[in-house]
């Protein structure tokens, strides 16, 4: 994709100019195939529009796309599997690496207090938010909506369990098993820990070890620049085209106002939250953070997966906002993992949404525990799009939201779930970036000269 006006800008601006534009363009491509949609099944041509499905946007690993082409589909997967493909072997490297260069016990000790403080300050501030706007949506009566029941019938509620098991599964019982499976993040931070800390205890007897590991750090930095750079704003289009296409006006009215309610939420936090976090312990203005991650936030919001912005977010917080590397890289998969902001406000809104909508009685009281709830079972949410919604299962079970209006209200949030995985994603990578900062600033590390630039 070449732009002519971009001649002579920096290669981050000139990403961020393209997923912009990318950004616009699918909103009004996508905008159009919606309506082309309605018009097509409010006018008995359903089999018109099924041809253009299945042809574009369709789903191929499920059953009914068995015989689909669904070639924005197959784009979208092809560029979020490249970005997945190098997450364990990425986030085992760069904190092992971390671990090696940081030889001081107590400093690596006194980081991972400041990552967890800065993790838990943006995360009661985002849950204060969510309550207080939940509260006072639930008081004002936009939640009592009437849902249709046909959407419940494929509801799968198997998927709950409880949410202190994360604490079990940070601690793998195979290597291999875990380093294989992209779900187990939180296990592998673990190991590269250990790891980084052996490598620095015996020091120079086991170079080869720490080399393949600088190795590999290479490989994936050339590899991921190569994929950002030249598909990111392809991505872009696609993915948030087809989200557009996939989603009618009647699947999405009965819950408009549980996706204003944490759009709403979300935008204020973004907006709020993280300038002031920065500000407060850096002095530094936050408006630079804003302008320089919105690319980032952008990636996050098209893949919906923070797992595939991390690699994108590491170079940013790095190379532009002069956040320490080793720092950087220890904090950034640390929070992709426990520092779920966005993901926490969607739990608790969505609880609320769903608890008015079955009929149950909710005072502040109930409401700060529903915020409790969602903190414990955010934590080691899977970094992949769609997760939060199941996770959200957990609080319902925890809270005791459990009659048939409820499994009606949530399989509504599992429908139309994409638009806000998109949204929170964005939320959930920016916490983790901001921190970064805050933590690289205590330390004495942040480049001011960089983040200023």
């Amino acid at each position: 994709m070449t732009f002519n006006f971009l001649k002579g800008k920096s290669e981050s601006t000139k990403l961020a100019i393209k997923m912009a534009i990318s950004l616009v363009l699918a909103v009004i491509v996508g905008t159009l195939f919606m309506l082309l949609r309605e018009f097509l099944i409010s006018n008995d041509k359903a089999s018109i529009w099924e041809i253009i499905n299945n042809l574009l946007f369709q789903d191929i690993s499920t059953e009914e796309g068995k015989n689909s082409i669904g070639i924005f589909y197959i784009l979208g997967q092809l560029f979020i599997n490249c970005l997945q493909l190098i997450i364990i072997p990425m986030v085992f490297s760069s904190i092992a690496l971390s671990m090696c260069h940081i030889s001081d016990t107590k400093k690596l000790g006194r980081i991972s207090s400041k990552t967890l403080l800065g993790f838990l300050a943006t995360s009661i501030y985002s849950l204060i938010v969510a309550c207080l706007f939940g509260f006072i949506s639930y008081k004002l009566g936009f939640f009592s909506i009437n849902i249709n029941a046909d959407i419940s019938s494929s509801i799968n509620t198997s998927v709950s369990s409880n949410p202190l098991l994360v604490i079990i599964d940070m601690i793998p019982s195979n290597i291999s098993s875990t380093l294989s499976d992209n779900s187990m993040v939180l296990a592998i931070v673990f190991l590269a820990v250990v790891v980084g800390l052996c490598i620095n205890s015996v020091g120079d007897k086991i170079l080869v070890l720490k080399n393949l590991l600088i190795d590999i750090n290479n490989i994936i930095s050339v590899f991921l620049n190569f994929i950002i750079s030249k598909f990111s704003p392809i991505a872009v289009f696609v993915l948030i085209t087809r989200t557009f296409a996939v989603y009618g006006i009647n699947q999405l009215r009965p819950a408009l106002m549980y996706m204003a309610i944490v759009s709403i939420s979300s935008i204020f936090v973004f907006f709020t939250c993280y300038p002031l976090f920065i500000y407060s312990f850096t002095k530094l203005n936050p408006m630079i953070f804003i302008k320089k991650f919105a690319k980032v936030a952008l990636l996050g919001f098209s893949a919906a997966s923070s797992s595939a912005a991390l690699s994108l977010n590491e170079k940013t917080t790095v190379e532009e906002l002069g956040a320490n590397k080793d720092i950087a890289y220890f904090v950034l998969p640390l929070g992709m993992t426990i520092n779920m902001n966005g993901t926490a406000i969607m739990q608790v809104i969505g609880t609320i949404f769903i608890a008015a909508s079955s009929g149950y009685a909710l005072d502040f009281h109930n409401i700060l525990l529903i915020a409790v709830f969602a903190l414990i079972a955010s934590v080691g949410t899977p970094s992949a799009p769609g997760s939060s919604a199941i996770i959200l299962f957990t609080v319902l079970t925890g809270m005791g939201f459990s009659n048939s209006a409820t499994l009606v209200a949530y399989s509504l949030i599992l429908a139309i779930n994409r638009p806000m995985d998109m949204l929170v994603t964005c939320l959930n990578v920016a916490g983790d970036s901001a921190t970064a900062i805050v933590v690289s600033n205590s330390e004495g590390c942040l480049d001011k000269d960089i983040y200023m630039s």
